[in-house]
């Protein structure tokens, strides 16, 4: 794929995303939580120190930033490309909140430094691509540190075959296993999550712990 259509599907998808907060408003799109209890959970039990770089991928209007701010967490920086949703996200923590905000398409994102903490729910299963499955992984196994964390949330496999218009892939803990292993992370916890949509829809998830091995 060329430079230029990259940059005109990213456009689309930014296009896309933004629509769909302006339409429903952060608390009214179908993967909105009140709370980020689950994130916050499996967080707590890496027992993180305080200054844990940690990038919430595709995070948008999520208050997983706002519970990590409240821990005391100080090196967080949210990613998505959508506008609309980290502008949500940034009027809502006020400007005394010190995070970094990335604007970016993840495929083409650059990271500049490595990361204690990797947090993705609901991305990576929206890439239904080959090509831009394996360039997500090879992004995260490039961007975490050694040692250090990914925490990954994908549709399980009796979840939804679409959301938000978009088909979706599904994974089950032995595959996101395998697909994470093929970049050198190992998962060490896996379960299962019943999301219920605003609408009261319940839409499974498979959650993942992994780690990166320390530099040898």
């Amino acid at each position: 794929m060329g430079a230029r259509q990259q940059q005109a599907e990213a456009g689309a998808q930014q296009a896309h995303w933004d629509a769909a907060y302006e339409s429903k408003t952060a608390s009214g799109v179908s993967w909105y939580q009140p709370h980020a209890a689950r994130s916050i959970e499996l967080v707590t039990t890496l027992g993180l120190q305080p200054d844990t770089p940690i990038i919430d991928v595709g995070g948008g209007a999520s208050t997983f930033v706002d519970s990590l701010v409240e821990m005391g967490y100080t090196d967080v920086s949210v990613l998505d490309l959508s506008s609309t949703a980290l502008e949500t996200a940034k009027q809502r923590l006020g400007p005394d909140a010190v995070v970094e905000w990335i604007h970016a398409d993840l495929l083409t994102w650059a990271p500049t430094r490595s990361y204690g903490l990797w947090h993705d729910r609901a991305v990576f299963h929206f890439l239904t691509d080959q090509d831009q499955q394996q360039a997500y992984l090879d992004k995260l196994g490039s961007a975490v540190a050694r040692p250090g964390y990914a925490v990954l949330a994908t549709f399980a496999p009796d979840g939804p075959a679409r959301c938000s218009g978009l088909p979706v892939a599904r994974y089950d803990i032995k595959e996101l296993t395998r697909r994470l292993g093929s970049v050198g992370l190992q998962v060490v916890a896996g379960s299962r999550e019943e999301h219920v949509t605003p609408s009261g829809v319940v839409q499974p998830f498979t959650w993942v712990v992994a780690r990166t091995n320390r530099p040898k």
